[in-house]
């Protein structure tokens, strides 16, 4: 599998190279592993730090920025970030009033975020933390004990980026955070496996003319595999499957995200099916999002996020934001 990469070692490192020369406004540690706003500790703001593992771009490295995270911890390659890179990115984002930990809901970050609060807290930073679990497909996989942390992960940053920027305290910052990962819900589809730089081939099997419904970002096995479908197909299916767990009786906001190899072209088109399904179901979109956000290297495939609003949800999500990843209204 041909990669554009130096080895398989450095793979992290040398974006991180790249991203600091090609963002200035950003602060890149590149041995410690930190992405951090230039303009931090913003003084009376509520922090926000986030991370996981690489391979994910522009999650979360690229969300950096006025409006939604301080800061961002990337690990190796589908590798959690280690808790000195969590005390180390809070350390220089804190100005005092807090820092909000965003962590999505797999195992190793959920253990090391846990273990950084608490080494934070020792040095006298209050934290607060989300744990994001948007994911309907399983309940338990490969990589988490419960839903896994997905889609909703972008709606938690930008909204609570913006609470926190209009100088709101940590528990109000926490609490906004708490109520769009509650209102949000994301189911996935494989069209094919991705492929890590380590491995140099499919990380899991998936046959020609065959798809996964309800995958993980990390190739995890979703509910089943069926026959190749049609786009309108597997709109029906992501959307009665999102569905069914969230009944929204208020507008929603959607992301339509590709998981990596998916062109634009094909996303606008199963945005279109997405759309009339919805539309078919009386639910009202406030707000749409197309494109590759929450990536899982170079898997071909998409997922549907759904967030259910209200006025003030609407109002946060339309604030400026100003990041590598997402900008808007700056």
């Amino acid at each position: 599998m041909k990669m554009l990469i130096n080895v398989p070692e450095t793979v992290v490192a040398d974006a991180l190279r790249g991203m600091a020369a090609a963002h200035p406004e950003l602060t890149v540690d590149v041995e410690n592993r930190v992405i951090v706003r230039r303009d931090a500790p913003v003084a009376g703001k509520v922090a926000l730090v986030s991370g996981g593992g690489s391979g994910h771009e522009p999650l979360h490295g690229g969300f950096v920025g006025p409006g939604m995270l301080s800061a961002a911890c990337p690990g190796e390659v589908f590798t959690s970030p280690v808790p000195d890179q969590m005390v180390r990115a809070a350390a220089a984002v804190d100005s005092g009033a807090g820092v909000l930990f965003v962590v999505k809901n797999y195992t190793g970050d959920v253990l090391n975020f846990d273990m950084a609060a608490e080494l934070a807290e020792d040095e006298g930073i209050q934290v607060a933390k989300v744990l994001v679990n948007d994911d309907v497909a399983v309940t338990d996989s490969l990589y988490t004990a419960g839903r896994r942390g997905t889609g909703g992960t972008l709606f938690v940053e930008k909204i609570a980026g913006a609470a926190a920027d209009e100088g709101r305290p940590l528990e109000q910052v926490r609490s906004v955070a708490q109520r769009v990962n509650d209102s949000s819900r994301s189911f996935s589809v494989a069209l094919g496996a991705c492929t890590t730089p380590a491995k140099g081939s499919p990380t899991f099997d998936l046959p020609p003319g065959a798809l996964e419904l309800g995958v993980g970002i990390h190739g995890e096995p979703g509910r089943e595999r069926r026959p190749m479908m049609t786009s309108g197909e597997i709109a029906d299916f992501a959307v009665e499957a999102v569905l069914e767990d969230l009944d929204p009786r208020n507008p929603v906001l959607l992301l339509v995200n590709g998981m990596g190899a998916t062109p634009l072209l094909e996303l606008y088109g199963f945005n279109a099916e997405v759309q009339r399904v919805l539309a078919g179901r009386g639910v009202a979109v406030a707000r749409t999002l197309v494109g590759n956000y929450v990536t899982s290297l170079d898997m071909a495939g998409a997922s549907v996020t759904l967030c259910e609003i209200d006025e003030e949800l609407l109002r946060l999500w339309d604030a400026p934001v100003r990041t590598a990843g997402l900008r808007w209204g700056m």
